[in-house]
């Protein structure tokens, strides 16, 4: 599989990146504001997508050919926010598929430091075309299907 250090990697079926936590990130109190979680996992989602494919722009292409003006939306999280991270941590997003279905997959994903878990979720995203749902194109439930059969 295709892989950058900037996007992370997909291996074993489970998308895996590293973010530094900058001040940006923090509240007043210092610590990663919790609304930050939430675009550090949809860059690990966005990358995961974009790592799943040998050759993505065929993949892409293919599906839009199936779906004009496809998208992937968000239609429900589930967070539990265990644990707090602080300026210059180096945490890990990691992603996985948990199912797909017709015209939706739903996603585990996880932030660590280290060994600690930090943040859990679960994600459910729609795939949509023209503003409704659409069944995933046959060439993106494959790739993400066979990532899920390789998972404990």
């Amino acid at each position: 599989m295709a892989e950058n250090n900037l996007d992370g990697a997909v291996r074993d079926g489970r998308h895996v990146m590293q973010v530094r936590v900058y001040y940006e990130d923090t509240d007043f109190s210092g610590i990663v504001y919790h609304a930050n979680y939430l675009k550090f996992m949809e860059r690990g989602r966005t990358n995961y997508l974009r790592l799943l494919g040998a050759d993505q722009h065929a993949l892409f292409a293919e599906a839009e050919a199936e779906a004009p003006g496809f998208a992937f939306v968000v239609r429900s999280m589930q967070l539990e926010f265990l644990r707090p991270a602080r300026m210059d941590d180096l945490l890990e997003v990691t992603t996985w598929p948990l199912e797909v279905k017709g015209a939706s997959m739903t996603l585990g994903q996880k932030v660590s430091r280290g060994t600690e878990i930090l943040v859990e979720a679960k994600v459910k995203v729609a795939f949509v075309s023209d503003g409704r749902a659409k069944p995933i194109p046959k060439a993106l439930r494959i790739l993400m299907r066979a990532d899920q059969t390789t998972l404990p």
